[in-house]
């Protein structure tokens, strides 16, 4: 894989104090956890980080980020005459096509799942997979719409999810095998995993698990208009309609008097999201890949919120006006800035080391977690399946194991908190032992969004039913 170039960001025209104060608005301020970070410039790597235990190399779930990969999909596949926009989902599936009788769900066309405008004026996958868990496009064909097809827009995980149903159907591979020679090849993304269901095809709408790195190359390819290192990978055309408003959301072309603050109501492309400044895709709890065709930047973003609106607020005050040009003192900002991204990790839990001695506790709010051990070098989890999770502690540092990492202080005379991050996940568990009584309580610090019931704890960290590269 050839690197990103590098550059100082006052060579491509930035002010690296715009940049840092950024960081200070959106590390640990308001709720939100950076994770890592890519910003790139005229094509030049200006400013990177993970906060350990998240690394350069490590994969993380990208949730609805995973959208834009398959919105690329269909963009290959609508480039070599396998996919027509303007075709009806049902023809797709002949083989539903005798139970497929309302004609509002018969009128959703390609374009409308790729454009979330089938109709619908809600979230409809938990109301699909009731209906027919084992072929979520059957449940989604017979739920005929309740708005109008083509112009009510609602963010439902059916669309995209049918729309990479049909993806794989005409190409007769995944979406990861379909993009390998496409897309990951070509530009370098050597890591890449994607939940499926059922077996066999991957989920689309969600559970891609990728590298921050992937995320800012495909921004990149975005923003070239399709063209990487000098060839037109994907078509300019695509890349110009999955990038401007296909559906209204919100805003004065919805008929609001006033334009709409929301950066989620500026409308939709195919698998896009349009903003106040240029465009993006994204994914629960803070998964960002922002796209400023004015400024030629992208910036590649994991990190865990539930204020996904505060992350891009901070990027619009601070890091527009520091595009506008290098301040004075340039190499003096710059240094500051590479200060600011060295050594980074996620906060520990204030307090002194864990006691001597072993720790056991039982009893907890969490499903599938029924009891803990704890001393001062290891923590186990001890799950209700009987699997157990032995996790190293080491002061200081977010040592890994698996894909799991650890951190526990005593927080007050009566209580040890462990934090148990979950590395290819935004998601962090906090445990807090209570030493008085022997019992512990667990709770989330953004609750995981689900399409099954996992297993175990450790589904959040490797997806059981995944296709690699």
């Amino acid at each position: 894989m050839s690197p990103l170039p590098r550059s100082a960001p006052s060579a491509q025209g930035t002010d690296a104090r715009g940049v840092v104060a950024f960081l200070d608005a959106i590390d640990g301020v308001g709720g939100i956890e950076p994770h890592s970070l890519i910003l790139l410039r005229h094509g030049h790597v200006i400013a990177q980080g993970w906060w350990s235990p998240y690394t350069p190399e490590g994969v993380q779930h990208l949730y609805s980020l995973s959208k834009s990969f398959t919105s690329t999909a269909a963009g290959f596949a609508w480039a070599e005459g396998l996919l027509d926009l303007d075709a009806p989902v049902v023809s797709y599936f002949p083989e539903l096509d005798a139970e497929v009788e309302d004609e509002r769900s018969r009128a959703i066309l390609i374009r409308h799942i790729a454009s979330m405008s089938a109709g619908h004026t809600s979230e409809r996958w938990d109301h699909v997979l009731a209906a027919h868990r084992a072929e979520p496009v059957r449940g989604f064909l017979l739920d005929p719409p309740d708005g109008i097809t083509g112009s009510t827009f609602a963010y439902s995980q059916p669309t995209t999810y049918t729309l990479g149903a049909v993806i794989q159907r005409v190409t007769g591979q995944t979406l990861i095998e379909y993009l390998r020679p496409r897309l990951f090849e070509p530009l370098g993304i050597e890591r890449a995993m994607w939940t499926q269901h059922p077996a066999g095809r991957d989920l689309a709408f969600a559970g891609l698990h990728s590298t921050t790195e992937a995320v800012a190359r495909l921004g990149q390819l975005y923003l070239q208009g399709g063209v990487w290192e000098g060839r037109q990978l994907l078509s300019a055309e695509w890349v110009e309609q999955a990038t401007r408003v296909q559906v209204a959301n919100g805003g004065p072309s919805s008929g609001l008097s006033e334009p709409s603050s929301s950066d989620w109501a500026q409308g939709y492309g195919f698998q896009f999201w349009m903003a106040r400044h240029g465009y993006r895709g994204d994914g629960a709890f803070g998964q960002y890949c922002v796209v400023l065709p004015e400024q030629d930047v992208v910036l590649a973003l994991t990190s865990e919120t539930n204020d996904m609106q505060a992350v891009l607020d901070a990027a619009w005050t601070h890091l527009l006006p520091a595009f506008e040009g290098a301040g004075s003192d340039a190499a003096t900002a710059d240094a500051e800035l590479e200060h600011r991204l060295t050594n980074l990790q996620l906060p520990f839990p204030g307090g002194a080391e864990v006691p001597s001695g072993e720790f056991k506790a039982g009893r907890s709010a969490l499903p599938k977690l029924a009891r803990i051990s704890l001393t001062p070098q290891e923590v186990t989890l001890h799950e209700e399946n009987g699997t157990e999770t032995a996790l190293p502690l080491i002061a200081g540092s977010w040592p890994v194991r698996g894909h799991l990492a650890a951190r526990a202080a005593q927080t007050d005379a009566d209580t040890v908190t462990v934090h148990v991050q979950f590395v290819q996940s935004p998601h962090k568990l906090r445990i807090t032992c209570d030493l008085r009584t022997g019992t512990f309580g667990a709770m989330w610090r953004c609750v995981p969004l689900g399409w099954r019931p996992p297993t175990a704890l450790a589904d959040l960290a490797q997806p059981p039913e995944v296709s690699v590269l």
